[in-house]
């Protein structure tokens, strides 16, 4: 699935349109990789996604093409959430 998808169907991002703008500034990783919108996402990845006030680093679960809201915690699990300290902005 395609970055971008994921992130909307995971409701990490809201919109894909944004999804796409984040990852064309370069704040999203995978595997430690910088990733393009279409960048393929696999069951296992790890992805860190900068924020403009927190970077958040989690893993992909389960991949869907769509989800109800309650079920999108089975997508992915976060592994770490670190605020930004205004000196880090």
């Amino acid at each position: 699935m395609r970055l971008d998808k994921f992130l909307k169907v995971s409701r990490l991002i809201k919109r894909r349109t944004v999804a796409k703008e984040v990852a064309d500034q370069g704040r999203i990783t995978i595997n430690e990789r910088v990733a393009k919108c279409s960048t393929d996402v696999k069951e296992g990845d790890e992805l860190t996604i900068r924020y403009g006030n927190k970077t958040l680093t989690v893993r992909v679960d389960k991949i869907q093409d769509s989800t109800k809201k309650s079920d999108v915690k089975e997508m992915y699990t976060i592994l770490k959430e670190i605020p930004l300290q205004k000196e880090d902005m």
